[in-house]
């Protein structure tokens, strides 16, 4: 059984897109969703370096292109399952055809300028706690007044809130973990992130929505959800709501999924499901040199 995964936020690389749009269907279509978000993504996904694609409002829209990019390459209709990390719900949903990729990528769009907005307003950061007991990790944030906003299982937790505490969590990690400063420009999935709510909402309320095709898992928690309103609700409220990875990938497995397939740029959430679910097989989709070799792994595990 198969399920397509996209990645978040960070996965980005410069030049990420050089190999995708030697293709002259994906350059157009890239080409297509530049001018419908008044953004190059052209020019983001070749030239530009890494400080330009960290900026949230490029790293976004970027990401999800790219992503799409990658499936519709990959050209896998209908997978058992869909899911994806933080922004990559957005791909997600597209892939499960609760909205349009066109209106994937507007709300991309809107939603990486609106949390940037919301981090220039309350300076704040994150960090990633590696290894370490889940409980004894989960307490000391807390005396911390810090939130952990990407529960990612496998031994990670991303802490996120004021620079002070975080600078607090370096200085004096939980037993037995260490601690890696993130370079994001705020403290995303957390109450920090709450004026980007409301304007998604509104955009959301625009978007024609149906039925998914396939179901899709949704990192509130890990739930399968099969209605379009409420794939397309939950994105737009986990903005300012912690991310459940770990239970993400304890419902593929509970599912009976074999194989995953993470989309472009891809390499993140495959090495999370080698350590917290190790079954499971993983492809990562990186390339375009890639795809033939992604379409026999999925014919292994259709």
């Amino acid at each position: 059984m198969l399920a397509i995964i996209a990645p978040g936020q960070g996965s980005q690389t410069p030049g990420m897109l050089n190999s995708w749009i030697s293709r002259p269907e994906l350059h157009e279509l890239i080409s297509h969703w530049s001018m419908r978000i008044d953004l190059d993504l052209l020019s983001l996904g070749t030239t530009a370096d890494a400080e330009e694609i960290k900026d949230t409002a490029n790293a976004q829209p970027l990401i999800v292109a790219t992503s799409l990019l990658a499936a519709h390459a990959l050209g896998i209709k209908k997978p058992a399952y869909v899911t994806g990390h933080s922004v990559g719900e957005l791909v997600a949903g597209a892939l499960s055809g609760a909205f349009s990729t066109d209106d994937a990528m507007r709300l991309v769009r809107a939603r990486g300028i609106e949390m940037a907005k919301a981090s220039a307003q309350s300076p704040a950061g994150m960090s990633a706690v590696l290894g370490g007991d889940r409980e004894v990790v989960l307490k000391h944030l807390a005396q911390l007044n810090l939130v952990p906003a990407n529960d990612n299982g496998a031994g990670q937790i991303v802490a996120a809130g004021a620079l002070a505490a975080l600078e607090q969590l370096g200085l004096n990690p939980p037993e037995g973990s260490r601690v890696r400063a993130l370079a994001v420009a705020g403290a995303f999935h957390t109450q920090f992130m709450s004026p980007a709510v409301e304007p998604l909402k509104n955009l959301a309320s625009t978007i024609e929505v149906q039925a998914p095709a396939i179901p899709v898992i949704s990192n509130k928690d890990g739930e399968v959800v099969i209605g379009g309103g409420e794939v397309l609700s939950r994105i737009v409220n986990q903005i300012a709501n912690p991310v459940r990875w770990d239970l993400c990938m304890n419902t593929l497995k509970n599912l009976g999924v074999t194989g995953v397939i993470e989309l472009a740029p891809a390499g993140t959430l495959v090495g999370l499901l080698k350590r917290g679910v190790p079954e499971i097989e993983t492809f990562a989709l990186k390339t375009a040199d890639d795809v033939s070799a992604a379409a026999e792994f999925a014919g292994r595990h259709a």
